[in-house]
């Protein structure tokens, strides 16, 4: 390793120039928008998991009695709904916010208002959503909200119509986010921070948002199509008129599968900072790791009708798409492979983000094999709409991003808090989650394979599922345990945890040199980066080999730190204004959106006054976010 002197490390505590409720909702920190998303979206998380909860005990025997058919429906599409766009996007956008500027050199990001838009639109779109329980229309047609059944022949209350305006709300936080992050990491890298010395993370999150502008506009196509066939009478997907309803699965599925890598690649990139920083070794083919990610977002563009084999498509479309599903498995399994490489060897430190992390490599893993099975036509006709593609696709996205996900939260909860989070509660919820998620889902792949459909609310005795479902059940209630104990550490911790100094792991990159949690402006000098791992150039990793697991060393910050930070109007600094013109334009574009739910009533006048009242006070709210001076002057 290099010894040359780089980039300064400091410890210490970071002030908020302003507390209090308002301090919160006038926000444009990135680091305070990352906390809100953070706890907003856990918060979704436990509600996605008591709607798992009650679909698993109305399965776990023959013939369930707990919820009717109506509210089955509805629990698995808001389920599969809650996780998609309220848990693991936002969580996602959780670890963009705080790590994005800091492991780039930044102050913030390139927009901080927009940054704060984009939460309040998530946060109003999410309830949104989730008002719709109350009055006893939550969307019922499946997270995928398959044609010709979400049509108004087939769906005549406002159910669909939440499902409909409540993703086109949520899409048009994803896209500001997007084109925020993208700006911010091509404009905003600090001196000496070329492309190929980013992070993996940073990587990763800057292919995802490429993925986001590309494909939440099809979506949204796909949506307005939907709502105008419900709304105003077209005919888009009506077969007797001329319409399509193959066109929504194309439409969907080309957002779709993309979708599944702007889950994924998030917890890829998480995963690529906690091995090296716990095996004690730089990541293994960093380069490889960098244009595999790019290759994967490539080829997911071009495997979307995998979905869709059954329709009948033909033999020219099922083999190019089974062909290129094959492609696709190449750089997600280099991936695997190097990781495995990069702990070979290392000096390896078992903490409960280094678990999370290594679990997310072996758990994929039997997702991606699962996945590639359905690259085959005639093995994906056997197994399409039975239970073994949900084991596949929660293989994916529980075992694979939530692992990866809580990999980041006990990996990165210092920098967000300054604390520790307590490592044997730690590993409780690790192996509570770890046992629940494989008894859950692993049996789920034998009732589908003996034929066991998805979708149905209640199913016979006799026919071979009763034990796979009992187990499936009975896993659920292991993660439960695991959550709430894991939920309980977060909180405590951010009360009570150990101190966690501004870098307790030995870890190399850039958000580590700061203080934990990090002050308002981040760097007070911008760093000059020579280097992928900046801060292993200053010292030896081995220094720190033999710290145990979740202790920091004391020459490294255990002890409470003395040193009181300075804050921006002392160092000069300009920072971006606070401001509640944000939090406004969020609420009346969303009331806007909401106001549409008349029309499906033959309120159309008062659609009409309401969407032309929210539209002007949104476009008043917009002026004013304009007209405000963007920083402080010292």
């Amino acid at each position: 390793m290099a010894t040359t002197a780089a980039v300064p490390t400091y410890s210490g505590t970071s002030e908020h120039a302003e507390t209090g409720l308002w301090s919160w909702l006038t926000t444009v920190d990135h680091k305070r928008i990352a906390a809100l998303y953070l706890g907003t979206s856990l918060f979704w998380f436990l509600i996605g998991g008591i709607e798992a909860t009650i679909i698993r005990a109305q399965l776990a025997f023959p013939n369930g009695k707990v919820v009717s058919a109506q509210v089955f429906n509805e629990l698995f599409t808001m389920h599969g709904t809650t996780m998609i766009f309220l848990v693991v996007m936002p969580l996602s956008a959780a670890f963009f916010n705080l790590l994005i500027p800091l492991q780039i050199g930044a102050r913030d990001v390139a927009f901080p208002r927009l940054n704060a838009f984009s939460y309040w639109v998530y946060l109003f779109g999410s309830i949104f959503l989730n008002v719709s329980w109350f009055i006893g229309s939550a969307p019922d047609g499946g997270w995928f909200g398959y044609t010709p059944l979400t049509t108004l022949a087939y769906s005549k209350n406002l159910n669909i119509d939440f499902w409909v305006l409540g993703l086109q709300i949520l899409g048009v936080s994803s896209l500001a986010a997007g084109f925020n992050f993208i700006t911010t990491i091509v404009n905003m890298r600090a001196p000496g921070m070329y492309f190929m010395r980013m992070p993996i993370f940073t990587w990763m999150a800057f292919i995802v948002q490429f993925l986001i502008v590309l494909a939440f506009p099809v979506i949204t196509i796909a949506l307005i199509f939907l709502q105008f066939d419900r709304f105003f009478g077209t005919n888009f997907y009506e077969i007797a008129q001329g319409g399509d309803p193959l066109l929504w699965q194309h439409l969907f599925w080309i957002f779709g599968h993309p979708e599944v890598y702007i889950l994924i690649l998030p917890a890829f990139g998480l995963v690529s900072e906690v091995l090296p920083t716990f095996s004690r070794k730089p990541l293994f083919g960093y380069p490889v790791m960098v244009y595999s990610g790019m290759l994967i977002a490539f080829l997911g563009f071009g495997v979307w009708a995998h979905h869709m084999f059954a329709v009948g498509m033909g033999p020219i479309a099922d083999t190019v798409f089974g062909v290129t599903t094959m492609l696709i498995a190449i750089p997600t399994g280099v991936k695997i492979f190097n990781w495995i490489f990069t702990m070979w060897g290392g000096v390896l430190r078992f903490t409960t983000a280094m678990k999370f992390a290594i679990t997310l490599v072996a758990l994929f893993t039997v997702g991606g094999i699962s996945g590639v099975m359905h690259a085959s036509p005639p093995a994906d006709l056997q197994q399409t709409d039975t239970y073994f593609i949900v084991a596949h696709f929660h293989y994916v996205l529980v075992a694979g991003s939530m692992m990866g996900l809580f990999a980041g939260v006990y990996y990165y909860f210092p920098k967000f808090t300054g604390r520790l989070l307590d490592e044997t509660l730690g590993n409780w919820h690790f192996w509570l989650f770890f046992i629940g998620v494989n008894l859950t889902f692993f049996p789920m792949h034998f009732s589908g394979l003996y034929g066991m459909p998805r979708r149905i609310y209640r199913y016979d005795a006799g026919q071979g599922w009763e034990l796979f479902n009992l187990l499936s059940s009975i896993g659920v209630a292991f993660q439960a345990v695991g959550t709430i104990i894991g939920f309980w550490n977060f909180w405590r911790s951010s009360k009570v945890g150990a101190i966690a100094g501004a870098d307790p792991w030995g870890a190399p990159t850039l958000e580590w040199s700061i203080p934990s949690p990090p002050p308002d402006y981040n760097f007070a000098t911008i760093p000059t980066v020579t280097s992928r791992y900046p801060l292993w150039d200053v010292k030896s990793p081995a220094l720190t080999a033999d710290v145990p697991p979740g202790v920091v060393d004391r020459g490294r910050g255990r002890t409470p730190p003395t040193i009181r930070i300075p804050t921006a109007r002392e160092l000069g600094i300009p920072m971006p204004n606070p401001s509640i013109k944000p939090l406004f334009a969020a609420l009346f574009m969303t009331l806007m959106f909401a106001s549409l739910i008349a029309i499906h009533k033959d309120k159309v006048q008062l659609a009409v006054a309401l969407v032309i009242v929210f539209a002007g006070a949104l476009t008043a709210s917009l002026y004013a976010w304009l007209l405000t001076p963007l920083e402080d002057e010292h």
